[in-house]
């Protein structure tokens, strides 16, 4: 793959799930593999370039200047992470660099003053040394450290210890200082460029053999063993120098790509959230209809996030709960009489001992009410909407012992999904058991919330959990027949009744919600019937999304698909593939990209003209 076809495809290959990212590591695996930069036949060889390297340390040691190092091994062919152009060479990296050492291993003293600075890991980024911390040393510390480990300007800084190793940067300071043992220093000769190394370094290929081979408990490092026999490829010196030259114009490439996404994805953020609020603002349905239609304009472009599809959906809930989604009907029987009815029949299975009498609770006051409410909508306290509010068993009525896999299933909040009961097999109890915890029976029409972790989860129960027990961690719920449990549910999907109940639950590592709170949390209640034509239009819609979703997922896909093609293809050996071949494949992924774009556009232009 030559760097003129990545070029060409940058803006495609970044569309890829984190695709800045994997372009930059695609970037280095090419240069290391020398296919980012044609190779110049009149370059002298990597061998004979080695030879000076060599040259160059004998002279040094005879000097006196650096010791002489244990011989390290042949490199055996078993050792070559990949082929090499012709030209270049495989070195271990002791061979190639004129010293590796490491800092002091015992921490000296250091503070703001002192007379050298000291530099350990948290000054090292990839960026550069960031100095906002640095701490000093005194000078008799620092001429015992000097002594072995003596950075100089054009050094490269390598994190080898901790979290952050792999981290490398190039030595700016022209001035001594002292560095602790988690900072490789490593010193290139007369034959390495300094820019190369760093790029070789961080390099894909390097940066996971080293990360694979640190050992240690607490804190796990890199040995100076490990990096001086790791072994590296060796271009000439002038394809190293054109190689730096070419991956510093694609990393600004990538630095400008990165930049315009970001400035891209604020003022898209922006537009989406100014639209979305007009949205939830409308006076009243026919007023949503008109925004909502300007929206459907360009809606494909305004949600092409997951993100954005999520805000909408909150943003059509929020709308429901408020009587903006649908028009209201003056023939609808006011929820005031649906109350009157609920409240009967509550008396009447409070008489009969089936149900216990709720503590009286105060009217709700203004400041409880967010927004007015449309004619024949009634505020009211979600004790007097629901039957019944009960609460699962406790853990302590539960053993270990209790529990067998095939028996009666127990319902717990991570058996909540999608509004749906998923139950686990080996979370049941006996018949005998069941039957001790009769008082937790499940019928068709409940429903089962977590009051415990994600606050608010809810599924409903069908006839073919009927029988099953709540488990520890949840509610019961239970309404008249004429209550829309569908409604109910998509009520407590609602952000703002989200963020009620999470910030009335108690708790730190694990939420818990006092059944109390919710009997008295405020909700808004529509007609029977407009309840109805509000489910309906809010599956209308989150259709709609859906379908927003799949596309963008499929884009997803296709891009981390063809990602995953053009570097397995880039860093190919055997067979190599052909630059013709890769462009073809290239030029596919654009024509298919197309193509669920105008088939999602074309899907959703039909889906949103049945929206009001």
């Amino acid at each position: 793959m030559t760097a003129q076809l990545l070029t060409e495809y940058f803006h495609l290959l970044a569309a890829a799930p984190n695709g800045v990212q994997k372009l930059r590591e695609l970037i280095l695996n090419l240069a290391v593999r020398g296919k980012l930069v044609p190779q110049d036949p009149n370059d002298e060889p990597a061998s004979e370039l080695l030879k000076r390297i060599r040259a160059e340390k004998a002279q040094l040691i005879a000097e006196g200047r650096i010791k002489k190092e244990k011989l390290l091994t042949k490199i055996g062919g078993d050792e070559n992470p990949f082929d090499l152009p012709k030209g270049w060479v495989w070195v271990r990296l002791g061979d190639a660099l004129r010293k590796i050492t490491d800092g002091t291993h015992h921490s000296p003293p250091n503070g703001v003053i002192g007379s050298y600075k000291y530099i350990s890991a948290k000054n090292i980024k990839s960026w550069g040394l960031d100095l906002s911390d640095v701490t000093y040393v005194s000078a008799e510390v620092h001429d015992e450290i000097f002594a072995r480990c003596n950075p100089e300007f054009g050094d490269v800084l390598y994190i080898k210890d901790g979290a952050t190793t792999g981290i490398a940067t190039i030595n700016t300071l022209n001035e001594p200082f002292s560095m602790l043992s988690s900072v490789a220093l490593l010193k290139p000769g007369i034959g390495l460029d300094n820019r190369y190394l760093l790029r070789t370094l961080t390099a894909p290929f390097f940066y996971d053999e080293m990360r694979a081979g640190m050992t240690g408990v607490a804190i796990t490092r890199v040995t100076l063993s490990k990096l001086n026999n790791a072994v590296i490829p060796l271009p000439p010196l002038a394809e190293q120098r054109r190689i730096v030259a070419k991956v510093d114009e694609l990393m600004r490439l990538c630095d400008q790509l990165e930049t315009q996404q970001t400035t891209q994805g604020k003022a898209h953020e922006r537009l989406v959230t100014t639209l979305l609020d007009t949205l939830i603002q409308s006076a009243d349905a026919e007023a949503f209809a008109e925004n909502w239609s300007r929206i459907a304009e360009h809606f494909d472009l305004l949600f092409d996030t997951p993100e954005s599809v999520g805000r909408l959906k909150q943003a059509i809930l929020q709308l429901a709960v408020q009587g903006k989604l649908v028009p209201q009907n003056p023939s609808d029987e006011p929820a005031s009489e649906l109350l009157k009815r609920i409240q009967a029949e509550k008396e009447r299975l409070i008489a009969e001992g089936k149900i216990k009498k709720d503590k009286l609770l105060p009217a709700i006051g203004d400041d409880e009410k967010p927004c007015d409410l449309p004619n024949g909508w009634e505020w009211a306290r979600f004790v007097e909407y629901a039957l019944e509010v009960s609460t699962g068993p406790f853990g302590s009525m539960l053993h270990q012992s209790d529990y067998v896999a095939e028996g009666i299933p127990l319902i717990n909040p991570s058996h909540m999904v999608n509004g749906r009961i998923e139950p686990e097999v080996n979370v049941a109890v006996t018949t005998e058991k069941a039957a001790e915890l009769s008082a937790y029976r499940l019928f068709a029409g409940d429903i089962v919330m977590a009051r415990r972790g994600e606050v608010g989860r809810m599924a409903l129960v069908t006839p073919v959990e009927e029988g099953w027990l709540c488990g520890t961690g949840s509610f019961v719920l239970r309404f008249s027949t004429e209550v829309s449990r569908d409604f109910i549910i998509k009520l407590f999907r609602c952000h703002s009744v989200r963020s009620y109940l999470a910030e009335e639950a108690v708790g730190t590592t694990m939420t818990n919600l006092n059944h109390g709170i919710l009997k008295r949390m405020p909700i808004a209640l529509p007609p029977i019937a407009e309840q109805h034509r509000i489910v309906a239009e809010i599956n209308e819609l989150f259709a709609i999304c859906d379908i927003l979703s799949e596309k963008l997922a499929t884009r997803r896909e296709l891009s981390q698909r063809l990602m995953d093609a053009v570097a397995e293809a880039a860093v190919a050996s055997k067979p190599r593939t052909r630059n013709a071949d890769l462009q073809s494949q290239l030029g596919r992924a654009q024509k298919s990209e197309h193509a669920v774009s105008q088939q999602g556009e074309e899907t959703l232009s039909l889906s949103i003209t049945l929206a009001p």
